[in-house]
């Protein structure tokens, strides 16, 4: 039977095996929740932590020494700089 579409986009719809069903049933007790609550609450917790290792840089420590040491001795502006400095308009 075909499914009607709907409007809303407030529903997601899963498949999952019947032991990984009896498994999130069985935290769901324990959690005294629902499964709705249970399984979007876990989701949402690891979409953030996808998204924010995603917006972070990791660098190394020898990396982290040389950002510190470029920003309390930040070298002198190069001749592109210069020049596209030189391009800009000058306000009155």
């Amino acid at each position: 039977m075909p499914r009607i579409a709907v409007e809303d986009n407030n529903r997601m719809s899963l498949r999952i095996r019947s032991d990984e069903k009896a498994l999130l049933l069985r935290a769901v007790a324990l959690k005294q929740t629902d499964l709705t609550d249970f399984v979007v609450r876990r989701a949402v917790a690891a979409a953030q932590e996808v998204i924010a290792e995603a917006e972070q840089v990791q660098l190394s420590p020898r990396d982290s020494l040389r950002v510190l040491e470029l920003l309390e001795n930040p070298p002198g502006p190069n001749a592109r700089l210069l020049a596209a400095a030189r391009a800009l308009p000058v306000l009155p």
